[in-house]
């Protein structure tokens, strides 16, 4: 690489040229032309300092042509490179500032006409909205400047170089600059122009910049205006019709605060907005204005007077054919998901959105951590050796940052909390970020989880802290330091509010533990909640080998350094489906709370400042799951923080069954999120009576037997099942396997893990050290008894190829009153030393003429429940397609499982194939059922969906217990109240068939 051209990718500089300083992202009414759409364009292997394509007459109709927005890796099938995904690796040597000479370049160029009348502008400006990584810009052949920060926007003044009528733009984009060091996010690498390009003919006597600072307090409204424009702009009006504001001023001195009257304030319940206009006799910009006050008091976070809990989530922009590409109307219906889902707080990892999202989480209601674009992850492997975050050299590439992040942003009554950035360590230059936050906006507090002893930031911040040190830090009057402290760091941090940056990591089938945390939050007022790593998958639309769809990860496209499946943990799938723990997450944080007292019930409400006035609450009865009673319960309004007792219907109760009341809230009328009707909350309280558990008959007297037996409509060869009613079966076989979640693949770091972990050893090594996914029976014995033929014993010994351990299983078949019934004891042996995944028996069920292709059950539903995730699972009665009963995770892995089965039909084509009936065993304990396609084993095997094979059987399996999901992958273990260690279990079952 010329010297020239090294010097320029590997400077940290910020920006050079006609750059101008950064402003707000305004809606102005002054003319403006996008450009948007198709461009040629051409890509090179590495960077070039040739300039001739800039030429106005150079010939680029041998060129390619491409979108703008968009990236370069996700166009042409695979013609122009292929994404990266690194989590904290750099996809490069890491020599600060250097990159590889071998640096993917594209140039683009498109002819644009100037409008007629921009002759009298006072200037022209070109704007980027975000550009990776570093670009260069000529119109006309003129070279206009250059700038690096991918997810930030510039603007070059080109208002010597355009001309009336046709025009030509060219951009040289580098994908790899010294910027990259500093864009080290969890996510793909994804060169390109990938937001919009817009020309603007700024107007003279025009507003160069607009913030309007709203406050609230005791009702009433105020602004405070800053106005950047020159002195010939003014007289400059504010206008607020609907509150009957005008506000005229002179000149700049004149600006003062204004008292907009009585007004309602904005929240993220109730994002209340007014349209506003700052105009010139020139210019006129429309502004939306949220009144709220932000401010910290001790260690509480409050909006308006009142403490704020994040129930939060981390967002990227992804999506699945676009990549960061923004479009808004998906984006829209996005963030009604996540209303619908009872998130109320989005923190933007890690770096600005599109700025229309913004005005999306004004409109729909969001309180908003807004970050800068900075990670420098990758030199943590140095121990932090070079990191620019405390080098002189980088100290104005920093700051531009920050500066462009709040200026963009400033107006927005949903950013509550400015982030410096995500994992860059920490040092001079975060510190100075931060002061240059606190002397540009004062009421918004600064956020940076890295500042561990809280030297420059407003609030404490942690990730992944476990649900026993989250209590630590929330506990007044402790003397236990805090991570990285000494005790007078620790007592500073202990006097700030408390957020959970990153918590439950949502990767595969995960996390549990999500109400422990949320618990706490009630429990210690220091507490804030938090942000869920995070909202969803990145997966990348592409085709496998054998023509099938699948979402992509890393090294899914030959990258030499990659990080795997780690991109994939959201709480949405990729193609927008929501996963289970999507809907565990609503239920733990439902604004609402029940609690039952005999005939009342409290309703409690846990929102912000909205009030119960916007819901109604509907009740029903069911026995067995099957409704019998149902009505409007008359709740009172409940003021936001407030309990009222409200006295409960008359419950009808049946006399041998379940008889289950459901209360529930949901929207009296439409919101823009959601349609009236929608779930807010819910809750289940079991009223039925006491129903003894069926003895277990015990029988003496057995004696060996084998050969061919019939007991009622299933039938037995030497002890085995092999049919119901005349339809293959086999089993019942023990499986003590589970396709490793994300979580079990991930090692344990042995701190506040269980009991039976092991430092820096998943669980899923240890389940297939101890041979769990390849057990083999031994027959040790089958027996009947003396005297009748109405049962069949028979005695296992399970175990693995290279190993002492055993389980001896014992299944007792029975016709107990013309009913067949199966009793299965399992019983490890001695030396078992770590947990086990499950405990259960699997039945084999081959297609035949029909195949197996659903269940319906009466137990928790309707989604897939764990035990450290079990909140959102209800009682009642359910059916699936054996497709939906699974989630199309991209990496296979166990899922499925529902807890707590009463009884289960299996179906095929509609029709019943055979039913089961389970009994509690001992200490009341019932078993839960997963109905799949495929075997744990087989899910194990495959990297992608499309890599399992096809299958002619399906499989049953009752599971007397699970172990915990806990969310391991980056974060705590599963709890030890819900880690399953090797025991002795019992399965009953009552089985009709025929």
């Amino acid at each position: 690489m010329p010297s020239e051209l090294s010097a320029y990718v590997s400077d940290p500089t910020p920006g050079r040229g006609a750059l101008r300083p950064a402003r707000s992202w305004l809606h102005s009414d002054a003319p403006s032309l996008s450009l948007n759409g198709a461009w040629r364009f051409r890509l090179s292997p590495t960077a070039s300092v040739a300039q001739d394509f800039a030429a106005e007459g150079f010939d680029d109709h041998g060129w390619e042509s491409i979108p703008v927005p968009s990236h370069w890796v996700l166009e042409g099938d695979g013609a122009h490179g292929r994404p990266i995904y690194t989590n904290i690796q750099f996809p490069f040597p890491i020599d600060p500032p250097h990159v590889p000479d071998e640096n993917p370049t594209g140039d683009y160029r498109r002819h644009f006409a100037m409008p007629a009348g921009w002759s009298d502008a006072e200037r022209i400006v070109l704007r980027f909205d975000g550009v990776e990584s570093l670009f260069r810009v000529w119109v006309n052949g003129v070279e206009i400047g250059s700038a690096g920060g991918s997810r930030l926007a510039h603007e070059f003044d080109v208002t010597r170089t355009v001309r009336p009528g046709d025009n030509v733009v060219a951009v040289r984009v580098h994908q790899w600059s010294a910027a990259s060091y500093v864009e080290d996010q969890d996510q793909w690498w994804l060169p390109g122009i990938f937001r919009d390009v817009t020309l603007t003919a700024r107007p003279a006597g025009g507003i160069e910049d607009v913030w309007l600072r709203t406050g609230f307090r005791d009702g009433r409204g105020r602004v405070e205006a800053e106005i950047t424009a020159e002195a010939s702009a003014f007289p400059v009006t504010l206008r607020i019709p609907e509150l009957g504001v005008e506000q005229v001023w002179a000149t700049a001195d004149d600006v003062r605060p204004v008292d907009a009257g009585e007004v309602e304030p904005w929240s993220a319940e109730r994002p209340r907005l007014y349209d506003a206009t700052v105009s010139t006799a020139a210019e006129s910009i429309a502004l939306r204005v949220g009144f709220r006050t932000v401010e910290i008091r001790g260690d509480r976070f409050l909006v308006n007077g009142r403490r704020v809990v994040f129930h939060g989530v981390n967002r990227h922009e992804a999506h699945p054919v676009r990549g960061r590409v923004f479009d808004e109307e998906h984006a829209r219906e996005d963030l009604a998901r996540m209303k619908r889902f009872n998130v109320n707080a989005i923190r933007t990892s890690h770096y600005p959105p599109h700025p229309r999202l913004l005005d999306l989480a004004d409109e729909l209601g969001f309180w908003v951590v807004l970050e800068c674009d900075l990670e420098t992850h990758g030199f943590e492997k140095g121990g932090w050796a070079g990191n620019p975050s405390d080098d002189p050299a980088w100290r104005e590439a920093y700051l531009d940052r920050i500066r462009r992040t709040v200026e963009r942003d400033k107006n927005h009554p949903s950013i509550v909390i400015w982030s410096l950035g995500n994992e860059s360590g920490t040092g001079s230059n975060l510190a100075a970020m931060s002061a240059w936050v606190h002397a540009r906006d004062a009421e918004r507090p600064v956020h940076y989880e890295g500042d561990y002893t809280g030297e420059y930031t407003d609030v404490y911040s942690r990730m992944y802290a476990s649900v026993p040190d989250t209590e630590r830090i929330g506990r007044d009057g402790t003397d236990t330091p805090l991570l990285n402290c000494t005790p007078a760091q620790s007592a500073r941090q202990r006097a700030k509010p408390f957020l959970l940056c990153e918590y439950a990591h949502a990767m595969g089938n995960g996390p549990g533990a999500l109400d422990q945390y949320e618990a706490l939050v009630h429990e210690h007022p220091r507490l804030h909640g938090g942000f869920v790593w995070e909202w969803r998958d990145h997966g990348i639309l592409a085709t496998a080998p054998d023509g099938t769809p699948y979402h992509a990860y890393g090294g899914d496209f030959g990258e030499v350094v990659h990080d795997g499946n780690f991109v994939m943990d959201g709480m949405l799938l990729s193609d927008d489906v929501p996963t289970p723990s999507l809907y565990e997450y609503k239920a733990v944080v439902q604004p609402v709370r029940f609690v039952f007292d005999g005939d009342k019930v409290a309703v409690t409400n846990l929102r912000h400042s909205a009030d119960t006035s916007d819901l109604r609450f509907r009740w029903r009865v069911e026995h067995d799951g099957t409704p019998v009673d149902a009505g409007d319960l008359e709740v009172p309004v409940v003021a936001a923080g407030e309990s009222g007792w409200v006295s409960l219907p008359p419950v009808p109760v049946a006399p041998e069954g379940e008889t289950w009341l459901t209360i529930e809230a949901v929207l009296a009328t439409a919101a823009p999120w959601a349609p009236e009707g929608h779930v807010v909350a819910t809750v289940q309280s079991d009223r039925s009576p006491d129903v003894p558990v069926p003895a277990v008959r015990h029988r003496t007297g057995w004696r060996p037997d084998a050969g061919t037996l019939i007991l009622g409509a299933a039938q037995f060869v030497d002890g085995s099942l092999v049919s119901l009613a005349g339809r293959a079966v086999t089993g019942p076989r023990l499986e003590l396997f589970r396709a490793p979640t994300d979580n079990d693949e991930s090692p344990s770091d042995g701190v506040e893990e269980s009991d039976a972990s092991v430092p820096g050893v998943s669980n899923a090594e240890l389940w297939r050290r101890d041979g769990l996914d390849r057990l083999t029976a031994r027959r040790v014995s089958v027996d009947r008894p003396h005297d009748k033929a109405d049962a069949l014993r028979t005695l296992d010994k399970v175990s693995a190829a290279n190993s002492a351990l055993f389980v001896m299983v014992e299944s007792v078949w029975s016709l107990e009153a013309g009913e067949l019934e199966l009793r299965v004891e399992i019983e490890p042996s001695s030396g078992w030393t770590t947990v086990w995944p499950r405990i259960g028996i699997r039945f084999d069920l081959p297609d035949g003429a029909a195949p197996v292709d659903g269940a319906e059950w009466f137990g928790l539903g309707p989604s897939e429940s764990y035990p450290d995730s079990l909140r959102a699972a209800r009682t009642g009665r359910f059916s699936s397609g054996i497709d939906d009963l699974s989630v199309d995770y991209a990496r296979p892995q166990e899922t499925g499982h529902r807890s707590e089965l009463r009884r289960l039909t299996i179906t095929s084509t509609g029709a019943e194939v055979f039913r089961v009936e389970t009994l509690p065993d001992t200490h009341g304990r019932r078993p839960g059922f997963t109905l799949s396609r495929h075997t744990p084993q087989e899910l194990a095997r495959a990297g992608h969906p499309y890599e399992l094979p096809a299958s002619t059987t399906s499989r049953l399996t009752i599971d007397a217990a699970q172990h915990g999901l806990g969310s391991r992958s980056c974060g705590p273990d599963v709890w030890p109240e819900f880690a399953l260690r090797p025991e002795a279990r019992t399965i009953r079952l009552r089985i009709w068939a025929g």
